[in-house]
């Protein structure tokens, strides 16, 4: 249960703590004095978006805090688990999101989290339910949800889920298919046909374009090339004075020499060495010259070699190798493009299979929701019955539809709330105070069925009153059997049936407004309630002890 709400500088909030208990918690006000503002507190712990203009007029942030203690954080520990964080120390939890104008900071257990987080959490700790949300129950998809909550049907949704994604995914291909305009395939076809077939004819490779651009320079300075060669092989081997003769000279002295000194074998191995290297670079220089293909022949050859490379690089590619790989993706889709006929086959038959899928699937969650329908059916029409319809009848009623995200049922939850009256889909009630019974009742029943520990009831009292605001509150109490509950309201009758008592109220001290919550005791809780029916005269007073239950004063 949520034990400590802790709210700091937020709207007309200066500094406030409250502490809650098990059972039913009733929080009243007068309109205005900020009892909304403790909802709004714990909405932002459970995730939802906080902006600057919630913190306090003068004040540079503001922060809320909570303290939960769970009997069972299973639920709880599963998630802190899954994004690495600790499980609840003796299933405590504490949550707490500080607000300043340029950042806003959320915390699990003095751990940061994100907002994403947060909501996770918020769905297994509290469920709430505002002013508003009873209109909620008129929608469709909701009037589902409720019946597969009643259900427990989790399991076979997700599986029949599972199969009706697989389906969409293939509709959509079979419709992206049937959606292109011949005309533009055609083009289409034609334009990777052309860039396919010119890259793929000029055969290109990444070696190739390195050796073509080689010799193509060389061929340019051929004259110069083989000038500068034959100056090399002359110096090395036929000039006067050439390295050669020099090499040769040096070897006949060293043989003359080997006889007085022995080290000169050495040099003189040394020297043949180098002879022998003088003679093979000679020949490489005069092979490689003699090589050269200076023709125009050749030259021309080169150079359209050259251009085709160039000009393919500047259509199709910063280097050959982007140029072979994006040919190689032209042409996966120009395949593509050409088999969409068959493709399109292929898919209407996997689609025929997949929608059996579906099909089987879907009948399967029909079965069950028939099977829990009549039952959810009968729990609301007896927790109606307890909160002031003893003739009213509320009744499920599923219809078959095409396959969709939810299924293949259409449902209308039926109201009749008097006897003697036909039954009609609860949409066509106008009455805002009976539609507010209804999802009370639809809470009960839900709520002995669901593990969620806190529920938070703001004003779900609105448009009742009179006996009906007893009954109202009396089933609130029976549900808070099971659950905590916070319930904000207006009704002194359902404010009578609180185990714990809240009151909120403001004040102006020096000009500036403060938001106060003071929990009621025994003594002062029948003063509040007189407040609540209409003022603090003896009359009011008596009444609120009756309602209470308190021995009356002998006067």
């Amino acid at each position: 249960m949520l034990r400590n709400l802790k709210i700091k500088n937020l709207a007309l909030v200066d500094d406030v703590q409250v502490g809650f208990n098990g059972g039913l918690n009733v929080i009243t006000g007068e309109t205005g004095a900020g009892k909304s503002l403790l909802i709004g507190a714990l909405r932002l712990l459970l995730g939802e978006r906080a902006d600057k203009s919630m913190i306090r007029t003068g004040e540079t942030s503001c922060s809320v805090y909570a303290e939960f203690g769970l009997d069972d954080s299973s639920h709880i520990d599963a998630i802190l688990t899954e994004i690495g964080l600790e499980s609840c120390d003796g299933g405590l939890l504490i949550i707490r999101r500080v607000i300043t104008e340029t950042s806003n900071k959320t915390m699990i257990n003095d751990e940061p989290v994100t907002l994403s987080v947060l909501k996770r959490l918020g769905n297994v700790l509290v469920d709430m339910h505002g002013p508003y949300d009873h209109q909620s129950l008129l929608d469709p998809a909701v009037q589902l949800s409720i019946l597969d909550a009643f259900g427990q049907v989790a399991k076979t949704k997700d599986a029949y889920l599972f199969e009706y994604r697989k389906l969409r995914e293939i509709q959509k291909q079979i419709q992206d298919l049937n959606s292109d305009n011949e005309d533009d395939l055609e083009r289409q076809i034609e334009f990777l046909d052309y860039r396919v077939n010119e890259i793929e004819t000029a055969k290109l490779s990444a070696e190739e374009d390195a050796e073509v651009e080689e010799e193509h320079g060389i061929i340019a300075n051929s004259q110069q090339v083989i000038e500068l060669a034959n100056g090399a092989v002359q110096a090395l081997t036929e000039g006067e004075g050439c390295a050669f003769d020099g090499l040769v000279a040096a070897q006949q002295c060293l043989n003359q020499l080997i006889k007085l000194m022995p080290e000169a074998d050495e040099w003189h191995a040394e020297i043949e060495t180098a002879v022998t290297s003088v003679q093979e670079v000679v020949r490489s220089i005069e092979t490689s010259a003699a090589g050269i293909d200076a023709s125009p022949e050749r030259m021309q050859w080169l150079d359209d070699r050259l251009t085709t490379y160039h000009n393919l690089k500047r259509k199709y590619g910063a280097t050959v190798e982007e140029v072979i790989q994006n040919c190689a993706t032209w042409k996966q889709q120009l395949s593509d493009l050409r088999g969409r006929d068959k493709k399109r086959g292929v898919l209407q038959a996997e689609r025929e299979v997949v929608f059996q899928a579906v099909e089987r699937a879907g009948l399967k969650l029909r079965s069950q929701r028939e099977n829990v329908a009549d039952n959810l059916s009968g729990c609301i029409t007896k927790e109606l019955v307890d909160i002031g319809f003893e003739h009213g009848f509320f009744d499920v009623q599923l219809s078959t539809c095409e396959p969709g995200p939810s299924g293949m049922d259409e449902i209308d939850f039926g109201f009749a709330p008097n006897a003697g009256e036909d039954m009609r889909p609860l949409r066509m009630i106008a009455s805002s105070g009976e539609i507010s019974r209804v999802m009370l009742a639809t809470k009960a029943v839900l709520a002995r069925h669901d593990q969620i520990p806190v529920l938070v009831f703001d004003e779900i009292d609105a448009n009742v009153g009179g006996e009906i605001g007893g009954a109202v509150g009396r089933k609130l109490a029976q549900v808070a059997e099971c659950h905590q509950l916070i319930c904000i309201t207006h009704l002194p009758q359902v404010a009578a049936c609180g185990t714990t008592h809240l009151a909120v109220s403001k004040s102006v001290q020096d000009g500036r407004t403060y938001t106060e919550v003071q929990l009621l005791d025994a003594d002062s809780r029948p003063a509040e309630l007189a407040r609540m029916l209409g003022g603090g005269s003896e009359v009011a007073l008596q009444h609120a002890q009756e309602m209470l239950g308190l021995d009356l004063p002998v006067g």
